[in-house]
């Protein structure tokens, strides 16, 4: 398979603060991103299970996240949508599992699974405290038949172990239509997974990951440049526009968890840069984590937290990381066909470039 385009091959940067060796969130220390994807071609309940284009990703801060809870923030633009764990890290200000993500109708079966890979990784979980997993979700039933697919435990690990195993990874993670990104379409393509880093001046590093289902292809924006208008409306059908994006901002810095609940309302601002409007009936929800201020369970932290103006760097890297892991989602995702012979069609490259470097770009 050819590496998919990245966004500086078609000679657009997106702000001025440079990018992280893989432009990920693995470039974030200890961070891993995995994923598992289930793909079937099947017929349609009771007969058999449909045509399935779904998955799991699975966020990974690295360590024992039970033992030692991560400081954790979280934001609503649009609240259409579900992520689990959301009013325990509003209270606590703590984050203390990886970040599951899936589709709409499979978020009890991660959530069960996630409990049961816990729970066998730390026995305390169950006799000392419970656990509540964070799982997020979009709708990828214009691809994926819902109704009787289920992701298995297996998946869920796979992904698990996947994220694991690409910790501190020199290579970018794939992105696109993978795990929870198989059947999600963004601004009037396919969409998918997308992420990308930034690095301060102080050293720290911000990275954000999205799972992205929303949007108009007429909305499409590219560094300022209107390219879906430029493109014209698909020629396959595209999926309606209410949708939705999980955003993850992940960043090193010493922050504590009002600055992270920051950190996450930006990630709605660079949304809003490549065309997103959220919709009435999208979920744009967004958490944010920093590892700088990581403590054993149940202890205070150790250091002093970044506050005011020292932030303004983070909140920068935010929002552009958030614009081009949009970007980066449409480029990698590849042309899909779903239920009821529904195609989303990968965004066409070629007459990106041509619209972009018409405006001066590239």
């Amino acid at each position: 398979m050819p590496a998919a385009t990245r966004l500086a091959d078609l000679g657009v940067r997106i702000g001025t603060l440079p990018t992280g060796p893989t432009n990920s969130v693995l470039d974030v220390s200890g961070v891993g991103l995995g994923h598992a994807t289930v793909v079937l071609d099947e017929p349609e309940p009771p007969a058999g299970r449909g045509v399935v284009r779904t998955g799991v990703t699975v966020l990974d801060p690295g360590g024992d996240v039970w033992a030692r809870p991560i400081p954790a923030g979280v934001a609503v633009l649009n609240g259409a949508g579900e992520l689990t764990g959301r009013s325990q890290v509003e209270e606590w200000g703590l984050v203390e599992t990886p970040v599951f993500l899936t589709s709409t109708m499979q978020v009890g079966g991660v959530y069960d699974a996630a409990c049961r890979l816990l729970m066998a990784e730390q026995p305390a979980i169950g006799v000392e405290d419970v656990v509540i997993p964070v799982v997020g979700e979009c709708d990828d039933s214009w691809l994926s038949d819902p109704r009787m697919a289920r992701l298995r435990d297996a998946d869920v690990a796979e992904a698990w172990s996947a994220a694991r195993a690409s910790a501190g990874s020199p290579a970018a993670p794939a992105q696109g239509a993978v795990g929870a990104g198989a059947g999600m379409s963004c601004l009037g393509w396919k969409g998918g997974i997308g992420t990308s880093s930034r690095v301060l001046p102080d050293g720290h590093v911000v990275g954000v990951l999205l799972l992205c289902n929303f949007g108009q292809w007429e909305r499409l924006t590219f560094d300022g440049v209107a390219v879906g208008r430029a493109l014209g409306r698909p020629a396959h059908l595209p999926p309606p526009p209410a949708g939705s994006c999980l955003g993850v901002a992940l960043t090193d810095a010493p922050l504590d968890a009002a600055a992270c609940a920051r950190l996450a309302r930006r990630i709605g601002l660079g949304l809003a840069r490549v065309g997103s409007t959220a919709h009435h009936s999208s979920g744009e929800l967004f958490l944010a984590l920093a590892t700088g201020l990581r403590a054993d369970r149940g202890s205070a932290p150790h250091g002093v937290p970044l506050q005011g103006r020292a932030l303004d760097p983070h909140f920068e890297a935010v929002v552009d990381a958030t614009e081009e892991s949009v970007l980066a989602c449409l480029l990698a995702a590849e042309d899909t066909t779903g239920r009821a012979g529904r195609s989303v069609a990968a965004l066409p490259v070629d007459r990106v470039r041509d619209v972009l470097r018409a405006h001066g770009r590239g």
